[in-house]
């Protein structure tokens, strides 16, 4: 490290000519502005402000390899040399790079819609058929940390009990006059004990007022995600990619612990930022809530989501809705041995129609017990929307 050498002229030569940073350079460079909503002032009165194209090159580059603290992002930009190169030698201090990231709020949102539209104009992205699927991903925060209302109760139940232990033992302390030292532990716990039920009521309220099930004292924002690796405390990052080179051309992170009311919401996003709409949108069964698929459908985009029941790898049992035939004409369904299910009721929370047979039909039937055991008859259901379903599934 103490050898002499000749240093090059200009720190570009240190920086190889594909260097991905050059690429971040560039792609900044090639972004709108104005429409962004960053104003560009040369010639702004004063002191002059750091050139806003640095700052965004320095947050998307930095933010792309997973710096994202502005403390660490001013480390880089004093010792990293591809970050030194990209900023032109300017050391802007944290507050200024955490001002600006402020300040800047809904552009650093718009740029993944303007890299979208360059990479159209560069024909890396075509947005004709979309892929859509999410992605659970750990807070940072514990799932001990998950409060319910019933959690909240079974806690404020307990500490009241010892607070009036507390309170009856400092009592009994006072009365012997002895033994001071555990009086003021006494009041220690006490206080202890005060805190931790004012927090456990101001969880509560807040569990009333927003009317939600749970809320993580750490991450108030996180839910309970249940993965692979079991339940934690976590998010659903939904993502959206192009067909062509799976680029992403659209990103969100939602509190759902599952991806059923997600479709329409993502593929809509995706074309609002593409500037246009995709011929097709993918996505697996976990996507197959019928009533976010006809939001797509009617766009005259074609869904191409299996349902539940393509996905699943079982067969389908020998008296299956499936086996049995429904008859438009008369609204209802033909078993296996030829009997009729008449239209009864619609459960129109779970949006569906229900076919019953007589029970006493049933009961005398050669298959009853193996079809059914209901005294009631076998029943089956049709959805409402049940044409659309079918529909998507060819």
């Amino acid at each position: 490290r103490r050898q002499k050498i000749l240093f090059p002229q200009s720190i570009d030569e240190y920086i190889p000519q594909d260097a991905p940073v050059r690429v971040y350079d560039a792609f900044v460079d090639a972004l709108d502005f104005e429409q962004l909503g960053i104003k560009v002032e040369p010639n702004k009165v004063g002191c002059p402000q750091y050139d806003p194209k640095i700052m965004l090159k320095l947050l998307v580059y930095g933010y792309s390899y997973g710096v994202r603290s502005s403390r660490k992002l001013e480390r880089e930009i004093h010792y990293n040399l591809s970050f030194i190169w990209l900023t032109g030698g300017i050391k802007p201090d944290h507050k200024t790079i955490a001002q600006f990231r402020r300040n800047n709020k809904a552009a650093l949102a718009n740029v993944l819609k303007q890299c979208a539209r360059l990479c159209i104009d560069l024909g890396l992205i075509e947005g004709n058929t979309l892929f859509v699927d999410g992605s659970k991903f750990r807070a940072n925060a514990s799932s001990g940390n998950n409060w319910t209302k019933e959690r909240c109760f079974k806690h404020l139940e307990k500490i009241d009990n010892r607070i009036s232990e507390i309170l009856s033992e400092c009592e009994q302390i006072d009365q012997s006059e002895c033994n001071d030292s555990s009086m003021v532990k006494m009041k220690d716990e006490l206080a202890d004990n005060k805190t931790l039920r004012k927090k456990v009521v101001d969880i509560l309220s807040k569990l009333n007022k927003e009317d939600t099930k749970f809320i993580n004292a750490t991450d108030c924002d996180c839910v309970r995600i249940h993965s692979r690796q079991g339940s934690h405390a976590g998010y659903n990052a939904q993502t959206v990619v192009d067909e062509k080179h799976g680029l992403i051309v659209g990103g969100d992170v939602v509190n759902d612990n599952f991806d059923h009311h997600q479709f329409a919401k993502q593929v809509n996003n995706a074309n609002d930022t593409l500037g246009k709409k995709a011929k097709a949108a993918c996505a697996d069964s976990g996507y197959s809530d019928i009533d976010e698929l006809e939001k797509i459908d009617k766009q005259d985009i074609k869904v191409v989501v299996p349902s539940a029941r393509q996905a699943t790898e079982k067969k389908p049992r020998e008296f299956d809705v499936s086996k049995f035939e429904y008859d438009r004409a008369r609204d209802c369904f033909i078993c296996p041995a030829g009997k009729v299910l008449e239209y009864r009721n619609a459960e129109v929370k779970k949006r569906r129609k229900v076919y019953r047979v007589e029970k006493t039909v049933c009961q005398v039937c050669q298959y009853f017990g193996v079809c059914t055991t209901s005294g009631h008859g076998r029943k089956v259901t049709r959805l409402l929307k049940e044409d659309l379903r079918q529909k998507l599934e060819r």
